[in-house]
């Protein structure tokens, strides 16, 4: 499938601003300073609020009935994500969630070669395998053999990701909008009987009204729209900043002052970023001149 230069450049700028949002998710988490279940529960009920106002209009809830299945696969989808993301970092350390995280771009390549029988570039295997040697070289030394639970929470969300990623990839035409607020919705459900929702303090309350009612829908919108015009494999990967600018959060706001490889790892995985979304700009770029002849004589 070929992409032209505007709809290339259109969702690289979906998803590098989709996920900077995203970044911020583990420092609210944990800012959030309450149980897991409280945190999916508020978090999840209030996207689902949230936009599930939106979907009220005519447009889109004819839309959703008309792609009902779909729409359900991708909200049960973002629902695991969200819900084991929020155990994963409650049952194991941040450095450890965000490094499997970074598995997303395999399964999603994995997904979109075997389902989608769509060709995955070489540059972005490539600048997959350059990115997790970036996340190696950021959180070597942090992981351990403690918070095996919460390590298999991270795994299992991350192929969450890719499947989803993937699914939406193979349905362009998706509203993005009504599975985000039913996965809201369908958290906030399971969550319930383990939360004790009214008990928390002011503050965490106002962390999460943050979550779900401002961050975790825009960034999910972003990041979904996205895959309308990129390969899922390359929307995944740029869920590999989320964990630089994770780090960086917690650096900024909590005094956790990276080491040196942090910052290593971490210039490497942009630069990759950086090579690849060029070569895919220049790419389409050389894909539109030849389809529209421009500068032919």
């Amino acid at each position: 499938m070929s992409y032209s230069f505007n709809d290339h450049g259109r969702g690289l700028l979906l998803v590098t601003i989709g996920v900077t949002v995203l970044s911020i998710d583990s420092l609210l988490v944990r800012l959030a300073a309450t149980d897991g279940w409280n945190i999916i529960f508020w978090r999840g009920g209030l996207m689902g609020l949230s936009l599930g106002l939106l979907c009220l209009r005519g447009r889109r809830l004819a839309t959703l009935r008309g792609n009902l299945g779909k729409s359900l696969a991708s909200a049960l989808l973002l629902a695991v994500t969200s819900c084991l993301f929020v155990l994963a970092v409650m049952n194991t350390k941040v450095a450890n969630v965000v490094v499997i995280l970074s598995a997303a771009p395999l399964f999603a390549a994995f997904f979109t070669r075997c389902f989608l029988l769509e060709p995955v570039a070489l540059r972005t295997w490539l600048a997959i395998a350059l990115a997790m040697l970036g996340m190696l070289l950021v959180f070597f030394g942090s992981l351990s053999g403690e918070g095996f639970v919460g390590d298999i929470y991270a795994l299992i969300a991350a192929t969450a990701i890719g499947g989803n990623l993937t699914l939406l990839r193979r349905h362009p035409h998706l509203d993005r909008i009504p599975p985000i607020a039913i996965g809201g919705g369908i958290s906030a459900v399971v969550a319930l009987p383990m939360a004790t929702p009214l008990a928390l303090a002011p503050q965490s309350y106002g962390v999460l009204a943050l979550m779900g009612l401002l961050q975790m829908p825009l960034a999910t919108a972003l990041i979904n729209s996205a895959t309308r015009y990129l390969p899922s494999t390359e929307v995944a990967l740029f869920y590999l900043v989320e964990t630089l600018l994770g780090t960086l959060w917690a650096w900024w706001w909590l005094g956790e002052q990276p080491p040196h490889a942090t910052l290593f790892g971490g210039s490497l995985i942009l630069l990759t970023l950086f090579v690849n979304a060029w070569l895919g700009l220049r790419s389409s770029g050389t894909g539109c001149v030849r389809r529209y002849g421009v500068g032919s004589e």
